[in-house]
């Protein structure tokens, strides 16, 4: 049903679209805008893993720390 939506002079058709709606002078200021926004994206996410690594990691030492608590209070067992 689609397949035949983005042939090839279907493609050439929105293109001439795109460029009389925007003007061929908008049109890099345009693209430049895109992948400023892509990149500030990309970055976003990466620092929202490495603080949810760091959260982990924090976690995991916390409750480490609490196991190794416990076991220094609990007394021998008598034999």
């Amino acid at each position: 049903m689609l397949g035949d939506l983005f042939s090839g002079w279907h493609i050439w058709i929105i293109l001439l679209i795109i460029v009389l709606l925007f003007g061929a002078t908008r049109l890099p200021a345009l693209a430049r805008s895109i992948g400023q926004s892509t990149r500030i994206f990309k970055k976003e996410i990466r620092e929202g893993q490495n603080e949810d690594e760091e959260a982990e990691a924090a976690k995991a030492a916390k409750n480490e720390s609490k196991a190794d608590a416990t076991t220094a209070d609990k007394p021998a067992d008598k034999i």
